[in-house]
């Protein structure tokens, strides 16, 4: 596996890590106060989440050439 592959799934794994505790911290089940509303929260670690999965995913069903 090449090291650009490697980087891109370690850093999707983060991105879908953080955007499953920012989702965590939306539903209420991680009580914590931020300061910023917590739709701002929901859709950034929506976006995060789902990226990240999405990115993951990808380079791990990408064939290696």
């Amino acid at each position: 596996m090449d090291n650009k592959r490697t980087v891109f799934m370690i850093s999707g794994g983060m991105d879908a890590l953080l955007g499953a505790i920012a989702l965590l911290i939306y539903f209420g089940i991680i009580p914590v106060d931020l300061g910023i509303p917590r739709w701002i929260i929901g859709i950034i670690g929506g976006i995060l989440f789902f990226s990240g999965v999405a990115v993951v995913t990808y380079f791990f069903t990408k064939p290696e050439s």
